[in-house]
């Protein structure tokens, strides 16, 4: 006789979201390492049995931390650009720089690099993010159009890893020539924008 599958808490229960939240608290001041059944447990005021009921597994909270900030951040993005769809150029350089400078986007990559199925799931999330961006791009310029050497995709990549490249380089104190390579990418901006 085959074990009953395991019940697990709704994803859309105000406890799970509660868990959530106070899984980025302790991503934030204790990384990922820091987190544990117990130590979000007690951040939250529950037993470690209740944490896992709606988390089976630690990766399934980390799946959860990142799909929840994902979602977070498409619903920022494509509101903004419905805010401003004649100037996807300077809305998608500054949604990246604003979501190169979280400290979860840190340690979400970090724990990527120790966990396959987290990177498997950044990736996911990333691809997603990125046809958002090119999609944009394209519904202003169309499918072929290339922005001085630029195809589209290539012009996302670059808005999207100048702002985490200087981001990674800001967290460890390094910041020689950073203003000069954002002033000179802004500039390549305007010019064929």
């Amino acid at each position: 006789m085959a074990a009953s599958p395991r019940r697990v808490g709704a994803e859309t229960s105000k406890t799970r979201d509660a868990l959530l939240n106070c899984v980025e608290r302790l991503l934030l001041a204790k990384g990922y390492a820091g987190i544990s059944y117990r130590t979000l447990a007690a951040e939250a005021g529950v037993t470690p049995s209740l944490v896992q009921y709606y988390f089976p597994t630690l990766d399934d909270i980390f799946l959860a931390a990142i799909r929840r900030y994902a979602d977070q951040n498409l619903d920022y993005l494509t509101k903004t650009l419905k805010e401003h769809p004649d100037d996807p150029l300077r809305t998608l350089w500054t949604y990246n720089q604003r979501e190169a400078t979280g400290a979860l986007m840190t340690e979400f990559m970090a724990l990527g690099n120790h966990r396959k199925s987290i990177q498997t799931e950044i990736a996911k999330v990333t691809k997603r993010m990125r046809k958002v961006q090119v999609d944009a791009l394209v519904a202003k310029y169309g499918k072929d159009a290339r922005l001085g050497d630029l195809s589209l995709p290539a012009l996302q990549l670059l808005m999207s890893g100048i702002p985490k490249f200087l981001s990674l380089e800001e967290g460890v104190g390094v910041k020689t020539t950073h203003r000069e390579v954002t002033a000179a990418f802004e500039r390549f901006l305007d010019s064929v924008g």
